[in-house]
């Protein structure tokens, strides 16, 4: 037996529950692994309180990251005893997750841990950073360079934003974060943020076109934010669209995509191809400072899961949680 949150759909309703769970009751996939760490993504808070369809089938491990130590593996490409991380792939939404203290995966998900970072510093980073490294790199292969002009990162304050920040930093480009909390501009411009403005200007319906002033940007919002950020982005820019934190709509018209020549690029973290995310996890081991991790991410433990979703929802999470799955209470 082994502690771990399961949410279930019944004639009662949508409920998660801190509970005991049986090994037996694990998928029958080939890896077994004792999971140490866990985090809290925007889509975590979404599965545990029900306030989006995320999960899909019941019941359900939420958890769309873990990072761990084979116990178990029918694969020859792992042994009992490796240290492994893995994001995405439908992990807490068709498949158990992270958020118990063992789970049964598919080998093909598995990623080794990269020597730079410990087990618990890839959760830190997650699909969070994970996914910032991701829309880094879309901009890079769009022809963003750090001369190009002001990359704009919405949702500054959260995990990918934080990261998003942090990376482009790192890489010399000029950043302006964009957050609804303007008590955190210390925070940022630690991050690298050279301005932090208030995302409320993007948040209303705007003009189709708009003074041009952003190269890049990363969007974390959707909605009139996206639309915006679209409607005034310099000839030729690039917005990467990560998160829907204002909406899942897109209000916009396609006057920036044919009258200024806009790339916008989708970020798909979950089902990305493998050799795009081993790209992406060998950039963070060369570009991201570890320093960042302590100023990013802090840990709670497995039991607090459900209160931390209702923190996440509604915006009173800085940076990054990483869920302790090890010491479960």
């Amino acid at each position: 037996m082994f502690k771990g949150w399961l949410i279930k759909r019944d004639e009662n309703g949508y409920g998660a529950t801190f509970t005991a769970l049986d090994e037996a009751q694990l998928p029958n996939e080939d890896v077994l692994i004792k999971v140490h760490h866990s985090s809290m993504n925007y889509k975590d808070g979404l599965a545990l309180t029900g306030k989006a369809p995320i999960v899909r089938k019941f019941p359900m491990v939420p958890g769309i990251d873990l990072a761990g130590v084979v116990e178990e593996s029918r694969s020859p490409d792992f042994k009992r005893g490796d240290e492994v991380i893995l994001n995405g792939y439908g992990l807490g939404e068709q498949f158990w997750g992270g958020y118990a203290e063992y789970a049964r995966v598919k080998p093909e998900w598995i990623i080794r841990r990269p020597e730079r970072f410990s087990l618990a510093q890839c959760m830190a980073i997650g699909t969070a950073g994970y996914s910032a490294m991701l829309a880094v790199l879309a901009l890079e292969q769009h022809g963003i360079t750090s001369g190009s002009g002001d990359i704009l990162v919405t949702g500054a304050s959260g995990g990918v934003g934080g990261y998003s920040i942090a990376l482009l930093a790192k890489l010399g480009y000029n950043v302006v974060a964009a957050t609804g909390r303007l008590e955190e501009t210390a925070y940022l411009k630690s991050l690298g943020a050279r301005e932090v403005i208030d995302r409320a200007q993007f948040a209303g319906p705007g003009k189709a076109l708009g003074r041009e002033r952003w190269a890049g940007a990363i969007d974390n919002a959707g909605s009139h934010t996206l639309a915006n950020i679209c409607a005034t982005m310099q000839s030729r820019g690039v917005v990467a669209a990560c998160g829907m934190a204002q909406g899942i709509d897109l209000p916009a018209t396609v006057a920036p995509f044919i009258v200024r020549g806009v790339t916008l690029v989708g970020i798909d973290s979950a089902t990305c191809p493998m050799a795009q995310r081993l790209v992406a996890w060998r950039r963070l081991s060369d570009d991201l400072n570890i320093e960042v991790l302590t100023t990013i991410a802090h840990r709670r433990p497995l039991a607090e899961a459900l209160n931390t979703a209702t923190e996440i929802l509604s915006g009173r999470i800085r940076g990054r949680v990483v869920i302790d799955v090890a010491k479960a209470s």
